[in-house]
């Protein structure tokens, strides 16, 4: 894990970018130490994203209703957000996979080149769910780690798609979300629509070259292309 080198590649996307930073002015000491920090509560972290050094968000398992609105067709979308604490996170993901039916496409959202003229997106169509998640457990701890590598399952014919981000956040979409939270409620998810997740607020990402490496085994796995 490589947070002190990484830190400074990103403000939370829900962050006023003309806000002063809570990571400004700190030591070497207390970054690290912040950073240091995978446990708030009964929830742990991944290693993909710490919060903020002021906390603005504390980290906690729970799930939201949502909603975002189409911008080509204005149609509004339902959404669920969910976190979930590390032990369950993954098993949380296939679970909420099956929903989707016996065969899915997949979008492998990178980042890992952002630095570097932008998005490294590979997709592959027409997979069978069993095959998927097969491939997935091989990289459980690449994938769960890894805070430049999102995931994006959906079949376009329902139509639904469960997005496993690179913030470690799951957010489902579709008209008819009951399957979806029916899971949620089998993980011992608690509903609360004022939830805030760590998006919302500053935020740090953490990759490594290696996991880079591992992101681009994984889309060879899939076969999925650019």
């Amino acid at each position: 894990m490589s947070f002190l080198t990484e830190f400074l590649k990103t403000r939370g996307g829900g962050a006023d970018p003309s806000a002063p930073s809570s990571f400004g002015g700190l030591s070497d000491e207390q970054l690290e130490k912040h950073l240091k920090v995978d446990t708030y509560g009964d929830f742990t972290l991944t290693n993909a994203v710490r919060p903020a050094f002021d906390l603005r968000v504390v980290p906690k398992a729970g799930y939201r209703h949502d909603h975002f609105v189409d911008s080509s067709t204005g149609v509004r979308v339902p959404v669920l957000m969910a976190a979930a604490s590390r032990e369950n996170l993954f098993e949380l993901f296939l679970d909420l996979l099956d929903p989707l039916g016996d065969e899915v496409d997949i979008v492998l959202e990178s980042t890992h080149t952002a630095g570097k003229g932008g998005r490294n997106d590979r997709v592959r169509e027409g997979i069978d769910l069993p095959v998927l998640k097969s491939a997935l457990y091989d990289y459980e701890e690449e994938i769960l780690d890894d805070g430049c590598l999102g995931i994006a399952v959906l079949n376009a014919k329902i139509p639904l798609e469960v997005q496993f981000d690179e913030h470690k956040l799951l957010v489902m979409y579709g008209q008819d979300l009951f399957e979806f939270e029916k899971i949620l409620f089998e993980h011992r998810l608690t509903r609360d629509d004022g939830m805030k997740f760590v998006t919302e607020a500053e935020h740090v990402h953490s990759s490594t070259d290696e996991l880079a490496e591992e992101f681009t085994r994984l889309a060879y796995d899939l076969s999925a292309e650019a």
